[in-house]
């Protein structure tokens, strides 16, 4: 009897092992917008959301100064085709600094949006070194 509860037991416990890490890599509370480019931007602006990955284009309005408070991160505003503008926050101690960057350069970008009333912030546009969070990622296009 207890060769069977025992053999039970570690059977469940390698099935939620399995499951753990099988589980899609949103974490729980975010969502991924659907659509790409600025219409996702503008979704989640919109619909004042929070925490949702999201993916779009624009043409640099603004360089801003790194925020060196905590983690580093290198600050400035896109304006995307829909003239909306959203400030990308991207972690330097975690990725590169995307360099060298001008006023009218154009970028692309994926990261987690959160909506604030002038437009929101991007901000994960870099890998997670402990995996608890989708990947993102920031590119200068050619002109």
């Amino acid at each position: 009897m207890r060769k069977t509860l025992f053999a039970a037991v570690v059977f469940v416990l390698v099935l939620v092992a399995y499951l753990l890490r099988t589980a899609p890599s949103t974490p729980a509370g975010h969502t991924t917008v659907a659509q790409s480019g600025s219409s996702s931007v503008s979704t989640a602006f919109e619909n004042h959301s929070s925490g949702v990955e999201v993916q779009g284009e624009g043409t640099v309005a603004a360089i801003l100064p790194d925020d060196s408070e905590g983690s580093s991160h290198q600050r400035f505003l896109v304006r995307l085709d829909s003239g909306r503008t959203v400030l990308i926050t991207h972690n330097i101690d975690l990725a590169p600094r995307l360099a060298p960057l001008g006023i009218g350069d154009r970028v692309a970008f994926r990261g987690q949006y959160v909506w604030n009333p002038k437009g929101g912030l991007i901000h994960w546009t870099h890998g997670d070194p402990a995996g608890h969070h989708e990947a993102g990622w920031l590119k200068r296009l050619p002109k």
